[in-house]
């Protein structure tokens, strides 16, 4: 039979409950705390022989506690819970952890700024699920995909009747968030009318629907976004600097994927285990093919990554992702000559066939696996819909109209996706 102290800490009554019944059965001796300052006074009067802590508590986080107990006791075992839904050890993330828990502890705004695909809707998400708000809704809004004369009504709600096709009274995200968090991302994208009325909230702790004249108390904790830099808007007269200060209380800065290359090879092992549990094939990938991961740039971040790892996922054949895949995937197409003689899309049919005799010679005499129809919808989806409103100029009526889709559909779509939209100026 087992024998040890194990020491647990958690500010969750229920779960200190089901680790002691689990772990006592076990045969081990359990003792267990519901904060810091107590599990560091047993750490260091020598107690235990494991540690299991919670990430936050009410008195300190054990990303700060950590350090010590180390320095304490360098042989101590020390299992830290976090069900932080990010990945990473770098350095850079080590510092992003010690921050979000400070941060879950309290109800302060916070402006995360970082790049299109750095994943700062999941701090937003994490801030929330683990914070004092956790028990309200989480409401998220994108002002880069919404029609620029709708946001006030989305974010305020509107009246029946305060402007043409208001036929019932709307609610806003304001009251949809109510008790909860309003996450605002890309709040650079926001225009200055609406700006405005944001910042009276954020002054006064109220607003008014669109239409409406009476005042309506709000209790919202603000988690704002941007990808762009907000000081130069700032000077363009394109961002009001009160809103920025007010906004701007608690900035956190996630760094790009080519900053912290050393998680690559746990964001890939993590994205497969996603891929698996999703019913794709479980696979694997070669030092080398790591290795050339982590020298690429990741334009478009953790996203661009978990993209391409769904790919190979859902496309490939072979249990062993090799270097060879990973150069054909990360290499830039090269026009054939002669390519632009033809139709635009004859090129693009000739192109989709050849890649798709391809993979479908890569299984030999077996075939791919079950639903290869919608993976390959799904694939295409997202880079199609990115270029279409490129090619648009972030207009998402013209966007619409160019592939033929309703523009509320499109809207939707974006949402679903999470695809960045980028308004520019011919």
């Amino acid at each position: 039979m087992p024998t040890g102290s194990i020491l647990v800490a958690d500010d969750d009554a229920a779960i200190r409950t089901v680790l002691n019944q689990a772990l006592s059965r076990a045969g081990y001796e359990v003792r267990s705390c519901g904060n810091a300052a107590t599990l560091w006074r047993w750490v260091s009067q020598g107690d235990g022989d494991l540690v299991i802590t919670d990430v936050v508590m009410p008195d300190e986080n054990a990303f700060d506690l950590l350090p010590r107990i180390k320095k304490a006791r360098p042989d101590l075992p020390v299992i830290v819970q976090d069900n932080i839904p990010l990945v990473g050890r770098s350095p850079a993330m080590q510092e992003i952890y010690r921050l979000l828990a400070r941060l879950m502890q309290t109800d302060l705004t916070v402006m995360i700024a970082g790049e299109s695909g750095t994943g700062k809707e999941l701090v937003a998400r994490a801030l929330h699920d683990y914070g004092k708000r956790r028990t309200g809704p989480f409401v998220a809004i994108n002002m880069a995909a919404i029609p620029r004369d709708l946001i006030e009504s989305e974010l305020f709600g509107h009246e029946k009747g305060s402007f043409t096709g208001a036929t019932t009274r709307n609610t806003g995200r304001f009251e949809q968030a109510e008790s909860g968090t309003l996450f605002l991302d890309e709040i650079g994208d926001m225009p200055m009318e609406a700006q405005t009325r944001l910042l009276r909230v954020l002054q006064q702790g109220e607003y008014t629907t669109v239409g409406g004249r009476t005042p309506i108390k709000t209790d919202v904790r603000i988690i704002a976004a941007t990808n762009k830099d907000l000081r130069t808007l700032i000077q363009q007269g394109l961002f009001r600097e009160d809103l920025f200060f007010r906004l701007n209380v608690v900035p956190l800065r996630l760094p790009p994927l080519r900053e912290r290359s050393e998680d690559v090879p746990d964001l890939v092992r993590h994205f497969f285990l996603q891929a698996e549990r999703e019913g794709l094939p479980a696979k694997q990938i070669d030092t080398a093919a790591l290795d050339r991961l982590k020298r690429y740039r990741w334009p478009g971040n953790v996203r661009e990554l978990e993209n391409l790892v769904r790919r190979l996922s859902a496309l490939y054949p072979q249990e062993i992702i090799t270097t060879g895949i990973i150069e054909a995937e990360l290499s830039e197409p090269v026009p054939s000559a002669g390519a632009e003689d033809g139709p635009v899309d004859a090129t693009l049919a000739a192109s989709v066939e050849r890649h798709l005799n391809t993979y479908f010679a890569g299984f030999g005499e077996d075939l791919p696996p079950p639903g290869l129809y919608h993976r390959i919808l799904r694939d295409v989806e997202y880079p199609l819909l990115s270029a279409a409103l490129a090619a648009a100029r972030g207009n998402q009526i013209k966007a619409a109209e160019l592939l033929g889709l309703n523009r509320n559909t499109l809207r939707k779509k974006i949402r679903d996706l999470d695809i960045q939209v980028i308004r520019t100026s011919r």
